[in-house]
């Protein structure tokens, strides 16, 4: 039995910009970190006992004879593309899916560790993400961006940079007490609205043509990003994740809703400096930056949401178990 723990993300500046069709033509640069909260994969070989010869357990349960019979499209097509069967899989998380924090990529990398790890097979961080793009882009055919899979894979506060070769991951250098001090600023919050980013992601990808402008000022913001993060004024951050949620509305109406717009609204009236919608918007978690003098009162004003404590981690996806 093997079990993996893979983090997930929070994108910062430059979403859009990691999509093939844009970073080819114009390179993208994204923003982004993970945190303490994770999806966790087991993975074993199924004794021969039952009428069945594979299990897999997540919000359902399936129980199947052939890999046809899969209704788990990353399963199916990971365990065919990996020639992998007899196995119980299970997943678990401590987020709901759907929600804008990159988990099914994060259960795409954890899944293929996983696989990887059940042969005794040794694979770097930039050969899962570059797997997990594979499946979900190619095999499974899903439409979107290639920054929640690197995200998830490495671990940290990354600088990461798309041209036609493929990616680069940086780490952002700053002192413990800063990113700490990041993190104390920023809250996180459950809008109660799940969504298919797949299905935000495709009409993101066809307005892409449309917005070069608007995605290069994104991928600028992230440059600029690094630096207020390294030696700026922490605030500027959030002043800029304002500036950059209002051109991220503008790319296509299915961003944001009457619902999200309201809550952001009393959020910035309580005193949050800005925020955004994480992952591909339509609901799922809020992020703000709110500086710790006004932190109760944007508490109270959203106190009908869930709030999600969270610290920054390091590790990227971990082997946390290797027995078989």
């Amino acid at each position: 039995m093997v079990i993996t723990r893979t983090p997930f993300r929070m994108s910062f500046f430059g979403g859009g910009t990691d999509f093939p069709d844009f970073y080819r033509r114009n390179g993208g640069t994204v923003l982004s970190a993970s945190f303490d909260k994770y999806c966790y994969v087991t993975l074993r070989h199924l004794p021969r006992f039952f009428d069945y010869e594979s299990e897999f357990v997540y919000s359902r349960i399936e129980r199947v004879n052939r890999i046809d019979d899969v209704q788990h499209p990353a399963i199916r097509e990971a365990l065919r593309w990996q020639r992998l069967w007899g196995v119980r899989l299970n997943y678990e998380a401590d987020l709901p899916a759907r929600s804008g924090l990159g988990t099914s990529s994060a259960f795409a990398v954890g899944m293929l560790h996983a696989i990887h790890a059940l042969r005794g097979e040794v694979t770097s961080k930039k050969a899962l993400a570059e797997e997990a793009i594979h499946l979900e882009r190619t095999l499974c055919r899903e439409c979107g961006g290639v920054q929640d899979q690197i995200a998830a894979a490495f671990g940290g506060l990354n600088r990461i940079d798309f041209d036609e070769k493929g990616f680069t991951v940086t780490p952002v250098e700053i002192s413990a007490e800063r990113k700490a001090a990041l993190s104390d600023n920023l809250m996180l919050f459950f809008t109660g609205i799940s969504r298919f980013s797949a299905e935000l992601q495709t009409a993101h990808q066809s307005a892409l043509g449309s917005k070069t402008a608007e995605l290069l000022a994104m991928k600028e913001m992230a440059n600029e990003a690094e630096r207020v993060l390294k030696s700026g004024d922490l605030n500027d951050f959030g002043r800029m994740l304002h500036e950059a949620w209002q051109i991220k509305r503008g790319i296509t109406d299915r961003i944001t809703n009457e619902e999200i717009d309201a809550l952001y609204d009393r959020a910035r009236a309580a005193g949050a400096t800005g925020g955004k919608l994480l992952g591909a918007g339509g609901g799922g978690f809020l992020l703000l930056y709110v500086d710790e003098a006004h932190q109760p009162a944007v508490r109270a004003a959203l106190s009908h949401l869930v709030e999600v404590p969270f610290r920054f981690e390091e590790s990227g996806t971990t082997l946390l178990l290797d027995h078989h």
